[in-house]
Order: C-alpha cells, then sequence, then structure tokens
C-alpha cells in the first residue's frame, strides 16, 4: 500500500561539474529545493543555482576515503520527503550510471514515495566530447562499454582478458571509470589480448577548469599515469576513438 507524503524526491545528474552542462530540467529541480543530498564530485557552481533558503547536506561517497553508508542516505531521503521536504539526490554524472541511483528507486519506492529521476551526462561522454572525439565512430568502434575498475570488497572483479578481447572483436571502446588505482592489473591483463599499440587516453576532472588529460597507448598506459600524475577523479579510454584526439591536446594540461 503506498503510503501518503506531502513531499518529493528527485535524483538528478548534475553531470561531469560545468553547470553550463545541466539539463535545463536539472536546473529547475535544483532550484525548487528545500533539500539537497550532494555527493562528492559535484561542483560548487552548481550548488550555486540552489535556492538561498535550501538546506545542503554533503553524503559523499569516494573510493578509499570516509563514506556516508548508503542506508544512512535512503533513509534521510525517506525521512526528508516524510517531512514534506522537497528533496533532490545530487549526484555527479548520471543517477544511473555507477551512481547507486537504482538503488535508491528501489529502497524509495518500497516506502511508498515515487522518485522522479533527471539524468546527466556521463563523465566519460563529456570527457571525450572535450577532446574532440567520439566514443562510437563507424570505421572504428561500433560501441562503447562503460565499467568500473573498482571492485566490491569480497569480488572477483571484471574479467578484463574477456572484456578486452570482446572489445577487440566486435570493435567497442572501453570507458573505464573508478580506474587509475587498479591500472596496473587492468593494463596488465587488456595486454593479453590487445596490442600495445592500442590507442588509450586518460582524463582528470572532466570539464572542470582544473581539468587535465594525457592521450597514450595502451603499452604506456600505467607508466603515464605515474609520470603525468594523474588521479580520481579520472576516466580511462581505450580504443581506435582516442586517434580522434587533436594532436593539440595530445599531453597533459
Amino acid at each position: 500500500m503506498t503510503e501518503m507524503n506531502t513531499g518529493s524526491c528527485t535524483l538528478v545528474g548534475a553531470g561531469p561539474g560545468d553547470p553550463e552542462l545541466l539539463t535545463v530540467k536539472a536546473v529547475k529541480a535544483i532550484g525548487a529545493a528545500t533539500l539537497l543530498l550532494v555527493d562528492d564530485l559535484v561542483s560548487e557552481a552548481i550548488l550555486a543555482l540552489a535556492p538561498a533558503s535550501a538546506r545542503i547536506v554533503y553524503v559523499g561517497k569516494r573510493g578509499g576515503c570516509k563514506s556516508t553508508p548508503q542506508a544512512h542516505i535512503e533513509a534521510l531521503m525517506v525521512e526528508a520527503v516524510r517531512a514534506g521536504e522537497s528533496v533532490v539526490r545530487l549526484k555527479g554524472g548520471d543517477p544511473f550510471i555507477f551512481g547507486r541511483g537504482g538503488e535508491e528507486v528501489q529502497h524509495l519506492a518500497s516506502k511508498g514515495i515515487s522518485v522522479q529521476v533527471v539524468n546527466g551526462i556521463t563523465a566519460g561522454l563529456a570527457g571525450m566530447t572535450l577532446l574532440g572525439a567520439p566514443l562510437t565512430h563507424r570505421r572504428h568502434a561500433h560501441g562503447v562499454v562503460l565499467i568500473t575498475g573498482h571492485n566490491q570488497p569480497g569480488e572477483t572483479g571484471t574479467d578484463w582478458r574477456q572484456l578486452g578481447a570482446t572489445a577487440r572483436d566486435a570493435r567497442l571502446t572501453l570507458v573505464i571509470y573508478m580506474g587509475v588505482t587498479s591500472c596496473a592489473r587492468i593494463q596488465s591483463e587488456l595486454l593479453t589480448v590487445l596490442p600495445a599499440g592500442t590507442p588509450a587516453a586518460v582524463i582528470q576532472h572532466v570539464s572542470l577548469p582544473q581539468q587535465r588529460h594525457a592521450v597514450t597507448t595502451l603499452g604506456e598506459l600505467q607508466d603515464t599515469i605515474e609520470r603525468e600524475r594523474l588521479a580520481s577523479p579520472s576516466v580511462i579510454v581505450i580504443g581506435d576513438v582516442v586517434q580522434g584526439v587533436s594532436a593539440a591536446s595530445s599531453t597533459a594540461a
């Protein structure tokens, strides 16, 4: 049975950070919020779009750092909606791409609360676009795989050899999120099935003023990350589409 509540909840994708990349619908939702539950990667420029009267609560989850428990975030959402708040759960990128949006929608639905979802531009797409290159190309890539490089505790993780072979045979671009810390293992396994000369790019702080990137090859990927001191948050893109990055953009900036 649906529970009565006077509030509302919207999961909003904040995109990679540049407020100009927000959708109109996202800006409207942020502007109508009374409470924003905000991820770590949401920029201050986006938070500035919220009403001055809105409460902002940071509930970030970052790999390797102390994180707000997911159950606590979901409890806050339910409590606030039942109290009549206009809740915006503001997530970096897109709520449904590595944003745990699906978990939150399911939890709120189990409590009788409906949720609206507003998509945001995901960093893998925005990063390559800002470098002037696509993720798919009729000559170079027939599809794209968005995948996390971060394993959950107790899980064996992705079989990178199998994925690399599939990407090779099906001509797919690999876009790896949260993969910098485990890059050495990812590189080693991919090199068993992909040529060392396969183009690769690493893009840090996508769309923000401090964005940095490097274009390299799969064989030099880990060395490039270390040499250029690239770190999280970054996306790693592997595939022939990286050839489309202009020569002027080929070094870390």
